[in-house]
Order: C-alpha cells, then structure tokens, then sequence
C-alpha cells in the first residue's frame, strides 16, 4: 500500500513572533550576565596575583625570602573584601565581624602572627604603591618574620577593594611528629640517644617537677619553631655532660588561631 505525505505551511501569529523575540532576547541578556561574570573573577584573580607577585618583588630587592600563598587566608580576606566592598567602607573591622585572627582561624589558618593591608583604588597597581608609601603598610610587607600570605580583591563601581593578610604560618603537626622533630635536632647537636617517653610526655604536662627517673636536666619551653632549640638547652648541649635525652610534647593549647608547642627535653 503506497504511504502518503503531507506537509502543511506553518504561518506564525504576532503573539508567537512577541514569545520567540522575548526568547531571544532573554537569552542574549542571560549571555552579557554571564560573560561580564567571567570577566570580572578573570579581573579579580589577574589583580590577586598583581599584588602577590609585587610584594614578592619588593621583598626580594629588600634579599627577603619570598611570602607563599596561604589559600586559608586568602579565603579569609577574600570574605573580609566582599564585606567592605558591600558597605562600601574601608576598615579592618567592620560592625558585628570577628577580629583579623579570628576571621583567619575559622577559614582553618595557624599562626603566632598576623597582619592585614586593605585598600580601595581603581586598580592593582595603585593600591600596591599606596600601600609601600604608608610605613605600617610597607612593614607589613617587608617584615622578615611573616612566611605566608593570602589575598582577596572584589571589584565594585567604587573600584577594588583589596585585602593582604599576613601570618608567620605554624605547621599542623601531632605530638608525635612534634617530638620527632625535637629528637632530630637533638641528634644534630651530638645527643644520638635521644627518645620520646611516657614519663617526659607526663612531665610535659606538669608545672614543675619530674615523672619516672630523675634527670640531670629538666628543660620545658613553648615555641612555634620546631628547626630551633631553646638557647639554655643548646648551651647545656655544649658543656658536654649528657649523653641521653628524652622528648615528651603535650598540648600546648591555641587561641583565637594563635598555635604553639609545648614539649619537655630531659637530659641524663
């Protein structure tokens, strides 16, 4: 049996011609939303990395170890930026937000300092050399103590906010791995027999006094930098008397993101 075919002609009505117009122009407009979107985070991130790359510079003709990116605290100035550039106000604390240690704690950073550079000016490159003509804001950048650095820039029609915070980074380590660092640089000073112990771990913890076999030498001390030996401990290092030692490290507690160890070394 033969098939037949029949086309009819589609003749579209003005209230289908107004639909496919208003389509179209919705979906232009959806297109320039979405392009300006990108061009803008494009803008933010170019800028982010304009002032991380010239502070590093100035750093490195000042022969200072370059800062490195700390994604906690850019995350931290990131939200500071978009609060300033919300109200429309330049302030380091703004009504009802934490403090700058605060702000860097709760995006998950650990430090025992931090500083903060804000800003607003058209573009980067203004803001990085209002910043190294203002003292607080060059020292900020310059000190040979920070190690890390994060920055948040949001762009408005007042120009970009931007925000550097600063921090001399602690290292996320467990008591194990703190006493490990301990005994290598016990090692390096000439005490190879060096260990970590339950005793030194209790004694650790303790305000004065001793658990297990006495030692000849009780040294407690707090610190944020593992690579270094207190200076009383080297010097009793020196004298030549020991020839074992044991580590124990305990809690030394944080606050408000401010980290430190706290550990025991008893010499024999």
């Amino acid at each position: 049996m033969p098939l037949s075919v029949r086309f009819s002609a589609f003749v579209p009505t003005r209230t289908t011609l107004r639909v496919v117009l208003r389509i179209i122009v919705l979906a232009v407009i959806a297109l320039l939303i979405a392009s300006s979107s990108v061009y803008a985070q494009s803008e933010v991130a170019t800028a982010e990395r304009a002032l991380f790359d010239a502070l590093n510079r100035e750093r490195a003709a000042k022969g200072l170890p370059a800062l490195h990116w700390d994604a906690a605290l850019a995350a931290a100035a990131r939200e500071h930026a978009a609060r300033m550039a919300q109200r429309n106000v330049l302030s380091h604390q703004l009504p009802g937000e934490p403090q700058v240690q605060d702000r860097a704690s709760k995006a998950g950073a650990r430090f025992t300092t931090i500083a903060e550079n804000i800003a607003v000016a058209p573009n980067s490159a203004t803001i990085h050399s209002a910043w190294m003509r203002s003292p607080h804001h060059r020292e900020n950048i310059l000190d040979p103590e920070l190690n890390d650095v994060g920055i948040g820039v949001v762009k408005t029609s007042n120009g970009l906010f931007a925000v550097q915070d600063f921090s001399q980074a602690v290292a996320n380590l467990n008591l194990k791995q703190q006493e490990q660092q301990v005994i290598a640089n016990l090692n390096l000073h000439g005490v190879p027999a060096t260990r970590a112990t339950n005793d030194a771990r209790k004694t650790c913890e303790m305000d004065r006094g001793f658990s297990g076999t006495r030692p000849r030498s009780v040294t407690r001390f707090e610190t944020a930098d593992l690579t270094k030996l207190p200076f009383d401990l080297e010097q009793k290092l020196r004298s030549g008397r020991y020839h074992s030692a044991t580590v124990g490290a305990c809690d030394g507690g944080s606050s408000a993101g401010f980290t430190h160890f706290k550990l025991v070394v008893e010499l024999f």
